[in-house]
């Protein structure tokens, strides 16, 4: 727990350590998520809260001081005592001071250790959210670049089938082309617009997603170089499972859970034993019925109670104790199952992008020659326009895959690291030294422009 402590400290560090306004980076806007987040906020006052119980617990087993005082207004008839008959109304005041200490209490010494199972429950919430926080930016950053750069490439799109329309309708006028195809490459291009709009549209929301997050607006953000695509290291599944049960801080609490519900049993059927205090009293009394009498008495008690027949509210409570505790080690059960299939998708899923991209990057490749190829064929007469507008299409439709491949690639670091419990600044800095390639920059942009820019001469 100690681990889980010092991952909190750090990331209070960085937060205090950050001035930026808008999100440049990844790391600039986890600082901003880190400092806004009401989530984690919440988490962060449930940890506050859960500390109190460990003083709390403590204070049964204390010292006790308590004075008290009262003031009255009494009558009374005395008679039979030495031929006394009285009838007399009197003001009567007390004051006294108790002090009690807990020599024997069992309950309290399981209640101190149910705060301690409790406040690391918290604790290992409290890192979670912090750590799913940490997950939340790091896929809305990237959703902001994919579908920012989803939306270049539905405007090149549009451009470039916007060329080859006009090219068919320079046929259509001079007499080499014919309807049908003026009619394919209008089809074409409206669905290009359309698409256009639905990428705007996704970069709008995308970017409400990041600010909610952030609660800034959402400036230029750096967006990946060219970089390897990597696996998940260790490339051993198991491995990655064992370290999600050891390190995952859902499994923390489970099993913090856990404790508590076995330590509750405890506690309930402490109930039956008895308790023993020691008890010290300082007393004044003055105000009776005989003038100028005063009592004044000091004494220390050893009390002993002990509970003989409640109802059946001990019984109750300790099977209702007991049945909680079953329920616990089932849930810890489920945690574990839901870690290790959360681990082991991640970690297949990492894995498969390093094998997407590399398909996604030679599929661009391939529609490039594609399309270069049948575009020549269209110079020369061997292909028609409907192949030249597939192939464009194809080659467009390729691009997105692979930017859909890109960002995936990254963002299946950081979710496994998640996973495993393991998402710490260090892999977000990792992460965020990937980035500062600027605005589309990434390993085919230098292809695309020139394609572009040939298919842009066809309707010159």
């Amino acid at each position: 727990m100690s681990n889980l402590r010092l991952s909190l400290l750090c990331a209070a560090a960085l937060c205090l350590g950050s001035s930026s306004v808008y999100a440049e980076d990844l790391l600039s806007a986890y600082e901003q998520a880190y400092r806004t987040d009401p989530a984690l906020a919440e988490a962060r006052a449930q940890l506050q809260a859960t500390l109190q119980d460990k003083p709390a617990a403590r204070a049964a087993l204390l010292p006790h001081l308590g004075l008290g005082a009262s003031v009255g207004y009494n009558t009374g008839t005395f008679s039979g005592f030495a031929g006394l008959d009285l009838s007399k109304a009197y003001l009567s005041d007390s004051y006294s001071v108790t002090l009690t200490q807990s020599v024997f209490d069992g309950q309290s010494y399981v209640a101190l250790r149910q705060a301690d199972s409790r406040i690391e429950a918290q604790t290992a919430a409290l890192l979670y959210t912090q750590q799913q926080l940490a997950l939340r930016v790091a896929t809305a950053y990237f959703k902001v670049l994919e579908a920012q750069s989803q939306e270049r490439i539905a405007e090149r799109q549009r451009r470039l089938l916007e060329s080859i329309y006009r090219q068919t309708e320079a046929a259509l006028r001079v007499g080499t082309g014919d309807i049908i195809a003026v009619r394919e490459a209008e089809a074409r291009l409206d669905a290009a617009r359309s698409d256009l709009i639905r990428a705007r549209n996704a970069v709008s929301v995308a970017e409400r997603g990041l600010e909610r997050l952030t609660h800034a607006p959402v400036g230029h953000l750096e967006d990946l170089r060219p970089f390897t695509a990597e696996g998940p290291k260790p490339d051993d599944m198991n491995a990655w499972v064992q370290a999600a049960i050891r390190d995952q801080p859902l499994m923390h609490e489970a099993e913090a859970q856990l404790r508590t519900a076995q330590e509750e049993v405890q506690y309930q059927q402490r109930a039956r034993w008895p308790k023993v205090d020691l008890q010290g009293i300082a007393q004044h009394v003055h105000g009776n019925p005989f003038p100028g009498f005063n009592e004044n008495q000091a004494g220390v008690s050893l009390n002993l109670s002990m509970p003989i027949y409640r109802g059946g509210s001990i019984s109750s409570g300790v099977q209702k104790a007991q049945a909680l505790s079953v329920a616990q080690v089932d849930h810890v059960g489920s945690v574990r199952d839901q870690v290790r299939l959360d681990t082991q998708t991640a970690f297949l899923n990492l894995k498969d992008s390093v094998a997407q991209l590399a398909s996604a990057k030679a599929a661009v490749e391939s529609a490039k020659i594609s399309l270069e190829g049948t575009r020549k064929g269209y110079e020369v007469g061997t292909r028609s326009i409907i192949d030249l507008l597939q192939t464009a299409t194809d080659y467009i439709r390729a691009e997105q895959d692979y930017n859909v491949a890109l960002y995936n690639q990254v963002l299946a670091r950081v979710q496994l690291k998640a996973a495993a419990g393991q998402l710490d600044l260090a892999d977000l800095s990792a992460v965020n030294g990937l980035l500062g390639g600027g605005a589309g920059t990434h390993e085919h942009t230098d292809s695309r422009a020139a394609a572009d820019q040939k298919s842009a001469a066809m309707g010159d």
